[in-house]
């Protein structure tokens, strides 16, 4: 039986791979608790709704709890609570420039008006003057607009003069000041590598003057990333050998430049040994500890490039896999076009859930009890009790959700892959298998992504904990405690990673077979540790010839700004746009690049169980792409089937990649 996290033990059997062939709902239970979970997340926002967090946050509400725009109800023990508002819809700041710049929330009292203040008033007597002509009062409630020039408690109770011209933000009814100069504080507490605002302004003066060329160099930076995946089957070879070829004279220059200087100190120290009773006993040492530590590396360097020369001896046929893999991965994205909209599905995605939770988690801080500031005296509303732990729950869907809809793509793209690899007729794939695989995530494995998202929820919260923990100690804490700290947030992140890539596989071996999160995981470490050496070298190799990718993607597209900014004389100007593209370049390469590393991975496991279970003969016949064939070979003779003529092939040897 199937343990719920897959700890418990498994009963081997051997079962054979049927691909595409029977199909049925998978952790069927892990789909009823993510869906519970998400009811969860919803009731979370239809409670801050239902008790007027939503309403508070959108329309804003004064420093006695008085939400603006609404009629309110009296609270216990707060002053001048339960007002109609119903005339006062604009949140009205007496001092905006009063800024927290820890909690990143202004800490001037605040009331609700009828109408902002369109120009600068100086006196109070300008006060009472648009208090009087417009019915809207800037003074707290209790005071009279037609007596604030007289009134002692104006000081305490009316806006910090002189008050600037403001205007109302749409949809959140807050009257802001136009000129936002008195935020400058608050951006250079935000911007902290900006210590002089007119750098500040100069940079953000060279953006808007370039956005443009910021916007063309963005739609650079995707077509390149495109273009890239569909050519980078016929540049992998080169970029391959490349490598090799680096590595090898790289360990070998090392090597011998270490013996040089070794033989050449102690060549230095035989020419002057007539003069070493002159030295002192302390620089003989010395001399000699130096020689010592010479031989140490150059044999350290010797033992490293023997054993890499033998490494690259051993694993070049696998560098051919690979190279083979990035060709047909090629290939695919041909034959699937769709593939190339991925990134962009899971980004839209996951923009319009991480608004929503954005959304709500502001709500979360306008919903609660309200509670008068001991400091300011001022009227807050906070979560107590058990309610605190909302916030919690809403964090750690943040984190589960995401993993989610990462772990959808996933399956989305090893289901289209495998569509690919185990169709034999590629002529005859179906007409959209993108669309095809969408659907069988939705009726069949959703239960499957949501364990799978679930266990790298599980070691990415404490490891996003234990990195707050680590950011609020700093400092404070011992050496000691700080290195525990570090270890365990890099254990926690490496097995993330592992994770990553066993559940990658699994929901591979789960497109394949139909089978359990937890049965598909077994299987494809099993296939996996039966080809660690092929695994090793497709990882190795494969991720950074992706690295390089990267790199030529945003050194064209910074090239190319280099060129458009150019007669922008001034560097200041042009180097924020620059940095704006070629972030923006290496977050799209990645993301594109990322998807074909998927298709390599879920290629190479799909060719692995095919060369596991099949051998070329007949009612055996490999399912892979002939261009694999021919870059692969089979040590025996193949016979291919092909308009039912019997044909003998032999390609060349299949294991000697083995």
């Amino acid at each position: 039986m199937e343990g719920s996290l897959c700890c418990c033990v498994f009963q081997r059997t051997r079962r054979e791979w049927r691909p595409l062939e029977d199909r049925s709902c998978t952790d069927l239970p892990w789909f009823l608790l993510f869906t519970v979970f998400c009811v969860g997340m919803g009731c979370i926002c239809s409670y801050t709704i239902v008790t007027g967090g939503a309403a508070r946050l959108v329309f804003g509400y004064d420093s006695y709890g008085n939400t603006c725009g609404q009629r309110n109800e009296p609270i216990e023990g707060v002053r001048l609570s339960g007002l109609d508002h119903r005339d006062r819809q604009y949140v009205f700041f007496l001092d905006p420039c009063n800024i927290d710049i820890v909690q990143r929330k202004i800490k001037s009292l605040a009331l609700c008006v009828s109408l902002c203040p369109g120009e600068e008033m100086k006196t109070y007597e300008d006060l009472k003057t648009f208090a009087m002509l417009n019915g809207s009062e800037l003074c707290s409630y209790e005071l009279a607009g037609h007596k604030y020039p007289g009134l002692p408690e104006r000081f305490d109770k009316c806006p910090k003069l002189p008050v600037p011209p403001s205007k109302a933000l749409p949809v959140f009814n807050r009257c802001t000041p136009v000129d936002v100069s008195c935020y400058a504080k608050f951006a250079e507490a935000v911007v902290t590598f900006v210590s002089d605002n007119s750098v500040l302004h100069r940079l953000i003066a060279g953006v808007m003057a370039s956005k443009e060329i910021i916007i063309g160099l963005c739609l650079l930076a995707l077509g390149l990333s495109m273009i890239l995946m569909v050519i980078i089957r016929y540049i992998s070879a080169v970029l391959v050998w490349i490598l090799t070829a680096m590595v090898v004279l790289g360990s070998l220059a090392g090597t011998s430049v270490l013996w040089w200087l070794y033989i050449d100190h102690r060549l230095f120290s035989n020419t002057t040994a007539p003069r070493v009773a002159k030295e002192t006993s302390e620089e003989a040492e010395l001399d000699l500890d130096k020689r010592q530590a010479l031989l140490v590396y150059a044999a350290s360097a010797t033992v490293f490039t023997v054993i890499l020369l033998l490494l690259m001896l051993f694993m070049r046929k696998r560098v051919a896999l690979t190279i083979a893999l990035f060709h047909v991965a090629g290939k695919v994205f041909i034959h699937l076009p769709l593939l190339t909209l991925q990134p962009f599905c899971t980004f839209l995605a996951l923009l319009v859930f991480w608004i929503y939770w954005v959304l709500v988690l502001l709500f979360l801080g306008t919903t609660g009890n309200p509670q008068q500031s001991e400091e300011t005296g001022l009227t807050e509303f906070r979560l107590t009790g058990t309610l605190q732990y909302l916030t919690w729950y809403h964090a750690v869907g943040l984190v589960w959700i995401s993993e989610f809809i990462l772990a959808c793509q996933q399956m989305t793209v090893a289901g289209a892959v495998v569509t690919y690899y185990f169709t034999r007729d590629k002529n005859r794939l179906p007409l959209t298998p993108i669309l095809s695989s969408v659907l069988r995530l939705l009726r069949y494995h959703l239960g499957t992504v949501a364990k799978g998202s679930f266990i790298i929820t599980l070691v990415k919260v404490p490891r996003l904990v234990l990195m707050y923990l680590h950011n609020q100690l700093k400092g404070k804490e011992n050496a000691c405690a700080r290195c525990l700290l570090k270890t365990c947030i890099c254990c926690l992140w490496c097995l993330e990673k592992c994770l990553n890539y066993l559940n990658q596989n699994a929901y591979a071996a789960t497109a394949i077979n139909s089978t359990s999160f937890c049965t598909s995981a077994r299987d494809a470490f099993v296939i996996l540790v039966e080809n660690a050496l092929r695994v090793a070298a497709i990882n190795a190799v494969g991720d950074f010839v992706l690295f390089l990718g990267k790199v030529l993607i945003v050194t064209s597209t910074a090239f190319a700004g280099v060129l458009l900014l150019n007669y922008q004389r001034d560097f200041a100007e042009w180097l924020l746009p620059l940095f704006i593209v070629c972030l923006f370049s290496f977050l799209v390469a990645h993301c594109f690049l990322s998807i074909f590393e998927i298709v390599v991975d879920v290629l190479f496991l799909c060719f692995a169980i095919d060369t596991k279970y099949n051998d070329g003969t007949p009612g055996k016949e490999f399912y892979m792409d002939k261009a694999l064939m021919v870059r692969v070979g089979s040590r025996s003779s193949i016979r291919v089937r092909l308009s039912g003529l019997q044909t003998e092939w032999s390609p060349g040897p299949l294991s000697a990649l083995d």
